[in-house]
């Protein structure tokens, strides 16, 4: 007799501000189920306002799992990530709920999702590109890849110098393109979904000006205050978007309103970006923010998935 088949694993995808959080915690309630976080910076500890990390008050009594894991002077890689949210979610699948996934790093929710095996790392040569980052400058690193593996970087920004180093260094490790190593449009479990939330860019636009005013006015600067000198150290963390333009204005090189705007297209790019990767996978099924019926449209989905998978396993023992 075959072992009855775990929960489903569902991922919530899109953009930011376009609504993910609030369709998580409905289907996690529906669905008898847990949350993973697949934010890159929410693992951050102190690193709430600026990463719109939801407060345990409003989290509806449902286990969140990936928060508030690590100091931001810690670096956290895409592989360190992918084991711990493979880890949670089978951990959760083993208690007989339901995994479900939100975040907007796609590239984080690819690694946990996707058959996604990582190259190793020589840390002599990662150093040696470090050191050439600096002296150099991006702009000749990114060259560099793009002569190697245009692929890559026309996917990497030219700014995004921690992902320049690393795909020079597996290009050098491995022989071949960077891209070659990238996950495959194929699940490394078949029980998962993506759900993803369709929202038209005025509304996003208007969304995320709003929620970065949200921000300020909830204390981002002060918690930039509190954390400043530490990023200075951070590596990853150091990344995230509006910190430093909450550092600038409390330096007095730009003003409040100037922060603000800063960082408010800094997220609208960030935006685009992340629905342009979620655009680009076809298995994502996508569901309308202000549709009423979201929720039942979703878990219509689910329960699809779940039914046929479970027939086809019948079916093969």
């Amino acid at each position: 007799m075959s072992a009855a088949p775990h929960p489903v694993t569902v991922a919530i995808v899109g953009a930011t501000a376009s609504g993910k959080t609030g369709l998580s915690l409905d289907l996690a309630e529906r669905l008898g189920g847990e949350i993973v976080n697949t934010d890159a910076m929410q693992v951050y500890r102190g690193m709430d306002i600026g990463t719109a990390k939801l407060p345990l008050a409003q989290r509806r009594g449902i286990a969140h799992h990936l928060l508030d894991r690590l100091d931001v002077t810690e670096t956290a890689t895409v592989s360190d990530f992918q084991g711990w949210a493979r880890r949670a979610i089978a951990e959760i699948q083993a208690r007989g709920r339901t995994p479900v996934l939100v975040g907007g790093s796609a590239l984080y929710t690819r690694a946990v999702l996707d058959r996604f095996e990582f190259p190793g790392t020589d840390e002599s040569l990662r150093r040696e590109l470090e050191e050439e980052l600096v002296s150099l400058g991006h702009a000749v690193l990114h060259r560099r890849l793009a002569d190697l593996d245009a692929d890559a970087a026309a996917k990497i920004p030219r700014e995004n110098g921690r992902r320049v180093v690393r795909a020079l260094e597996v290009i050098a490790l491995t022989g071949r393109p960077y891209s070659a190593s990238l996950p495959r449009l194929t699940y490394a479990d078949p029980r998962t979904i993506q759900i993803g939330v369709d929202i038209d860019r005025p509304t996003l636009d208007a969304r995320i000006a709003r929620r970065v005013e949200q921000m300020y006015a909830d204390g981002l600067v002060e918690e930039a205050a509190r954390l400043d000198l530490r990023l200075e150290r951070a590596r990853t963390a150091s990344r995230a978007i509006g910190y430093h333009d909450a550092a600038a204005h409390l330096r007095g090189e730009i003003t409040r309103d100037e922060a603000i705007a800063r960082t408010q297209t800094a997220t609208r790019r960030f935006a685009r970006r992340q629905d342009g990767w979620f655009r680009k996978d076809p298995r994502v099924l996508w569901v309308r923010f202000d549709d009423p019926n979201r929720i039942e449209v979703a878990l219509s989905e689910v329960e699809t998935l779940d039914r046929s998978l479970t027939q086809e396993q019948g079916g093969a023992t």
